[in-house]
Formats: C-alpha cells, structure tokens, sequence
C-alpha cells in the first residue's frame, strides 16, 4: 500500500466497535447477576472505552489528516460533522434517563439518587461533563466519554499537527505515543490516587488523549504500509488482551495490544466476516448500543427485579440474558428513530447552507 492509498471504508474497524461496546455492556450488566464469580477480563470492560478512543484517532485521521496537512481542512464542517454524529442521541438518551428516573421515583423503585442530578444538567447538555464541570456523575453517565470525544474533536487541529509532521516517520510517531501512553498512566495514578482509565467526570477529558495520539500514530503506520498476515495478528492481539486483563497487567500494556488489534484489522480486506453487512451493521448501531446502556439498564432491570422477585437486582441467569441481549434491538430502534436521520438531516441542512453560500458567491462574481 503507499502513502494515502488506503480504502475509504474500513470494515473491519466498524464491526470492531460494536464488540468495544458488547465489553462495555457486559461490564456494566454484570453486577446484575445473580453469580458470585467476576470474571476478571469482564472487570477490565471499562477498557472497551478506550478501543473507541483509539479508533477515533486512527478513523479521523484516515478521513481528515490528509486534508489538514494540505490546507482543505475545514475546522467548522468538521465540527458540525462531529456534532451531527453525536448530538442529537446524546440529547434524546439524556431526556429518557430524565424521564425513567422520575417514573422510577414516582413508583416507589430504587435508584441512585445522583441519576437526576439537576446542579449537573448545564454540563451534560453542552458536553462538558467529562471536563471537571459537572459536579455529580449523573443523569446518562456513560456520556461522559462523548464529552470527552468532544475535547479531542476540539483538539484535532493540534493532533493533526503533530501527525502530519510525523508522517514520514511512523514508527518513532508510535513508539512516542506508546511512551506518552505508558508515562501519563504512571505519572496520573501517582498523583490522583487512581487509574486514569477509571476517570470519567474527573479528568475524563485528559483520559482520551494518549489513545487520540495512539490512534493518530496507528494511522501513520497503517498508511505507510499494511500488515503482513492481518488475521493472525488479529488474533494474536486478541489473546494477548485476554491473558494480559487476567493477570493483572497494567491497563496501558492492555491498550497497547488493542492499538495492535485495531492496526492488523485495518489491513484486512473487505471481505470476511467482520466485513460481512450484519457485522458492519452491528457496527454502525455500536454507539447507540453504549449510549442507551444507561436508560434500558435502568428500566430493564428495575422491571425485570420487579417482576422476578429480586429485590436485591440480582438476576437469575435468563432474565439477565434476555435483558442483555435486548439492548442491540433497542439500540437498533434508536439508531433508525433518532440517531441516523437526525445525522442525516444536520448534514443536510449544513449543505443547503454550503449550496446557498456557493450561489452568491457565484451571483457576486458576475456582478
């Protein structure tokens, strides 16, 4: 492959995400089991977090590092892009966890008391509750993450600085991104107390870069040339992730190994099974499955507790699975009633405005 000859679509890398958000549910949903046993890779899901992160980097960067680099990148269509993308789900997911949380009070059922917290409300709807802003870790919390996405997405101009001079050298982008990597994780737990891949409103801004930057430094790689034999190195990333979650191994080594994974599945074709259309489709609904895990965890398991007699929201092994595996379909739905059209009609309206300012660009010119 040389420089800038790489697909315009990546499949791999979508179906991807939908497993980066299957970790993530499995994570949160497993509390509710009515099991003694954790099993130590479901207690490293919060890490499916950072998959997203570093695949933000490495895809952002294969759409726009190379219009940044020659000067046809614009900062405010990209923006706009970014929120058509995002926005108006995370809008309509913060209005049903709203909604559930005071039909939940109003019926007498339990739940945390910070989901409506109304001094944290300001925050979440201008996304900056990942930012130190918000002083409770309320309403639709995995959100936090979109906020931080919208901290990197402010920043890509800077990132893309730094790549594009880097770009004829990325195997030193890489090793630096690595170091910083390992070296911010270090130094944060250190002088916080905790993980950085446990922040969220606190310093979850912060917690997106080193994977943006590892992201970025993937992408140099993948453009200046493919993997030798993908799926085996696919495969082998995978069961380095496994094994080095269940000893125990610091969370940036496990991150390390997923910037691998993400690497060898850029360099498969389009064909197979994870670029097969139900894979590429899951794909597609992955952020509406992350971003509806809150409010179906909350009116599912408040109802399935409800109707089994599990006061404690521990579920039998069943009704947990069929809790858990109703949250594509609801995500589903989600995508096709609120998140694809709404992109759709942002997109659009940002083009008739483009057209409009085209035309009498065009009518002043002949005048």
């Amino acid at each position: 492959m040389t420089p800038g000859s790489a697909p315009a679509d990546l499949r791999p890398l979508t179906a991807l995400r939908f497993f980066a958000a299957a970790w993530v549910a499995l994570y949160a949903f497993w509390p509710n089991l009515d099991v003694a046993v954790v099993p130590t890779l479901v207690t490293k899901g919060y890490l499916g977090v950072e998959l997203f992160f570093v695949l933000s980097g490495f895809i952002l960067s294969h759409v726009y590092l190379a219009a940044h680099g020659e000067k046809r990148f614009s900062y405010g269509t990209f923006l706009w892009a970014r929120i058509a993308r995002v926005y108006p789900l995370h809008v309509a997911t913060l209005i049903g966890v709203g909604v559930l949380g005071l039909a939940a009070v109003a019926l007498g059922m339990a739940i945390d008391g910070n989901i409506l917290s109304w001094p944290s409300l300001p925050a979440n709807l201008l996304l900056l509750h990942a930012w130190g802003l918000a002083p409770q870790a309320g309403w639709n919390h995995s959100s936090w993450s979109i906020s931080a996405e919208w901290f990197a997405y402010l920043a890509f101009p800077a990132f893309a600085f730094v790549a594009w001079r880097l770009r004829d050298r990325p195997v030193l982008a890489l090793v630096g991104a690595a170091v910083f990597m390992i070296g911010l994780y270090a130094a944060f737990e250190a002088l916080a107390g905790f993980s950085l891949t446990e922040a969220t409103i606190r310093w979850g801004a912060l917690r997106i870069v080193p994977c943006f930057a590892l992201g970025c430094a993937l992408y140099l790689v993948h453009r200046r040339s493919s993997l030798p034999r993908p799926g085996w190195i696919s495969a082998a990333c995978v069961l380095a992730m496994a094994v080095a979650g269940s000893l125990g191994t610091p969370d940036g080594v496990v991150v390390l190994f997923g910037g691998g994974l993400i690497l060898a599945l850029a360099s498969l074709p389009n064909t197979g099974w994870l670029a097969s259309r139900p894979a590429v489709y899951l794909g597609e609904i992955s952020y509406a499955v992350y971003m509806v895990l809150v409010p179906w965890q909350l009116l599912a398991v408040n109802l399935a507790a409800r109707v089994s007699g599990a006061e404690d929201k521990k579920l039998q092994l069943f009704v947990w699975l069929a809790v858990v595996l109703a949250l594509p379909i609801v995500a589903a739905i989600a995508y096709h009633l609120v998140e694809h059209p709404a992109r759709r009609a942002l997109r659009g309206l940002a083009e008739r405005r483009a057209d409009r300012n085209r035309q009498r660009q065009q009518a002043a010119q002949l005048a």
